[in-house]
């Protein structure tokens, strides 16, 4: 006889390889093929539920697709419902095999069984295609206005499949929902309300049309929160927990963007929010589901401030869980709230200390978010001291944290090099590539700051290269301003007293230190060559130094030598000017190949068509902007605004101007906004022209784009073209 499953299972169960287990599987395959092949009816059932239990180990069982369907087609209930079992495992729309079940599941619809029904309901709302919830639908429609509760709930469910499938279909269920809410079985109104918010949320004449249900299904929550116990729907002293969830979200989507509605659920939002049990986890997920309402919807300030302060007893909750979603939660509110968040700074920032990298990470971007003017100072000193200790997956994101909130909100330049210095002295490695030349900026601009800043970067680096970038940054202060460094002029702490050889000898052992990169070794060799111009009694070493790299094997390193040589020969006149201090610097975005769209830390390419420009111009020299030959018009006049880019949130829309003073200048404004639920940080763009052509990009408003476009960042590029330049000059 046929091996019955329970004895199968236990066979499998006794298999101790994987090989072993494999074989079994494979010789009671064999035999149920046989036993299909021979049409038995018998044992039909019991093999497809052996097939069954063999699929869910992840054996093929496809071969019983078409047992499944005759199994269906049978009038025993066992049978059917194995049959459509089998059918939900088995088989799904790209099987042509499930179009063959479409008339039976009609039939089954149709039957005077209402388990029979609800097993054909089932089925079509778990694997219906298209084309059968087409043919289904009308069925589907009259079993969700039957009196029967045990089918409606499941009619309510496949109604929603059959909107995801055919969203043309919905105005069908639309008559069937008036008394949906009506009913007082708690699995109806359940799914009735499943099957709101699926329609609410695919049509806006939908969400329009039951905002008039709000006062309905404010009474059926206050009916739910004010009822006593209730054996059947009491889940940890709460009553039906899933129930108020799912309504909470139906009056989410409904409140969103509509002051009546807001208004008619302020009030039970309170009263769950301050009614709800929170020693049990039931409770917290129902707090949760209302802050999220709560913040979503128009509601009153207070309203919101109780909201906030849920999400702050959530931080101090043992469950690992709900800090993580009250991180989250306030990581989308504080924008909109950021006073309330910041009320609850202090155990953010404890959560930084958290063991779970996941709280740490979110904790760490909510502080940065709750930075500003006012607390820079000990935020700054929290997250450095996160830096020191987190682990290196965290040191990059970090850092960049920190340099952008030193530059938005740094209360004095001695206190931001200093904290971009402990950056760089803690995790330089982890840097992004721009912190280099970005604290350099900072240090050639702060006139006042050169010998502090010099001396700082000595005694830094001394005896320790490892941070290649703080290595690089000191290079290339000591060699702008060493002579500084000698003279001790350092007002701002004790001056340290250091003599030419000192730094040279420094500035050697970067050159010949293993940890030393090739670019680093170019910033030493770059600051030993102007220090031939700042110190007096060490130019001869400085000379040996230069023309012993001139055979270096380093390529780079060996044509600066050469170079520098030539300064020391033939063009020693000019030495000195070519070496003299930088000027104070300008931010300048270089060109690239293409036009660079970076933000939150990661970069995206998007493509700007322009076209080439005739061949046989000759590149126009670099320009600035206050030269008269900076000109250049690369668009035609009364060219509309254009959206360059549009990805994932991120709209980016280019306006073009031609210059009043001079027509050969293209004025291009770009405009950034960031529709998603978070703030894009680190904005860079970047742009590319021919080479024939000239491009200037000024500094952008801000490096964060504000989430919820409820803000923008403007750049201005100008471009231009030595063509106009040259057809101009024509015409004179």
């Amino acid at each position: 006889g046929v091996v019955p499953i329970s004895n199968l299972i236990r066979t499998i169960r006794t298999a101790r390889t994987q090989a072993e287990e494999r074989e079994m599987i494979q010789k009671e395959c064999a035999a149920i093929r046989s036993s299909f092949r021979e049409e038995d009816n018998t044992y039909r059932c019991r093999n497809v539920a052996k097939l069954l239990y063999m699929h869910m180990l992840g054996y093929p069982a496809h071969f019983g697709q078409l047992e499944c369907l005759k199994l269906i087609a049978s009038q025993k209930f066992t049978d059917k419902r194995i049959g459509y079992l089998g059918a939900m495992l088995l088989l799904d729309e790209r099987q042509d095999v499930h179009l063959l079940m479409t008339n039976c599941i009609k039939n089954d619809l149709n039957h005077s069984t209402q388990y029979v029904q609800g097993l054909a309901l089932c089925t079509l709302g778990c694997m219906g295609s298209s084309e059968m919830c087409r043919d289904l639908a009308g069925e589907v429609e009259k079993l969700l206005k039957t009196s029967n509760s045990y089918l409606r709930k499941k009619a309510a469910l496949c109604a929603v499949h059959v909107i995801r499938k055919v969203p043309e279909l919905m105005e069908m269920f639309l008559p069937a929902t008036k008394n949906l809410l009506n009913e007082k079985n708690h699995g109806v109104l359940h799914t009735s309300v499943v099957l709101l918010t699926e329609m609410c949320e695919r049509s806006p004449d939908m969400l329009a049309h039951f905002r008039k249900l709000v006062p309905q299904l404010v009474r059926i929550l206050k009916n739910l929160i004010m009822s006593g116990y209730s054996p059947e729907h009491d889940v940890s002293g709460i009553s039906d927990p899933f129930l108020q969830v799912r309504i909470l979200r139906l009056l989410r989507i409904l409140g969103r963007n509509d002051d009546d509605s807001s208004e008619a659920m302020n009030d039970i939002l309170a009263q769950v929010a301050t009614n709800t049990e929170t020693s049990k986890n039931v409770g917290n997920a129902i707090l949760y589901e209302t802050v999220l309402t709560i913040m979503d919807i128009k509601s009153e300030s207070g309203l919101r401030v109780l909201a906030i302060n849920i999400l702050g007893r959530f931080l101090l909750n043992n469950d690992k869980n709900i800090r993580y979603v009250a991180l989250t939660s306030l990581l989308k509110t504080v924008q909109t709230d950021h006073n309330a968040v910041q009320r609850h700074r202090s155990t953010i920032v404890d959560c930084l200390k958290d063991l779970d990298v996941s709280i740490k990470r979110r904790a760490m971007e909510l502080s940065f978010a709750l930075v500003n003017g006012n607390n820079v100072r000990g935020m700054m000193k929290e997250l450095l001291y996160f830096l020191d200790s987190c682990e290196p997956e965290f040191k990059a994101d970090c850092a960049s944290g920190i340099f952008l909130a030193a530059e938005k909100y740094a209360p004095s330049k001695r206190w931001h090099i200093d904290t971009i210095m402990r950056v760089l002295t803690t995790a330089g490695s982890y840097v992004r590539d721009d912190a280099v030349p970005n604290l350099i900026q900072l240090i050639t601009n702060s006139v006042e700051m050169h010998a502090y800043t010099v001396q700082r970067l000595y005694k830094a680096i001394l005896g320790d290269y490892s941070q290649q970038p703080l290595v690089q940054v000191a290079s290339w202060c000591i060699g702008e301003y060493g002579d500084l460094l000698v003279s001790g002029q350092c007002e701002e702490e004790e001056p340290i007293q250091v003599t030419e050889d000192e730094v040279l000898d420094i500035l050697e052992s970067v050159l010949i230190s293993n940890m030393s990169a090739s670019v680093t070794r170019g910033y030493a060799l770059t600051a030993i060559m102007k220090l031939s111009t700042r110190f007096t009694c060490t130019v001869n070493r400085i000379k040996k130094v230069v023309s012993i790299y001139g055979s270096s094997i380093d390529v780079e390193l060996q044509q600066r030598a050469v170079e520098y040589n030539a300064l020391f020969k033939k063009y020693d006149h000019m030495r000195p000017a070519l070496l003299e201090r930088m000027p104070v610097m300008e931010k300048v975005t270089t060109n690239g190949p293409a036009e660079i769209v970076q933000t939150n830390g990661e970069t995206e390419t998007a493509v700007l068509e322009t076209k080439p420009p005739p061949s046989g111009l000759q590149p126009a020299n670099q320009v600035t902007e206050t030269d008269p030959g900076y000109a250049g018009f690369l668009f035609p006049t009364g060219i509309p605004s254009i959206t360059a880019y549009n990805k994932n949130g991120l709209k980016i829309d280019f306006t073009f101007e031609r210059s009043n003073t001079n027509p050969s200048v293209t004025v291009i404004t770009i405009q950034a906004s960031n529709s998603t639920e978070l703030d894009m940080t680190d904005f860079v763009f970047q742009a590319a022209v021919p080479k024939t052509f000239q491009l200037q990009l000024l500094s952008p408003s801000s490096s964060v784009i504000p989430a919820f476009n409820s803000g923008t960042i403007t750049q201005v590029i100008k471009v231009l073209n030595p063509q106009k330049v040259s057809d101009s000059k024509k015409n004179c």
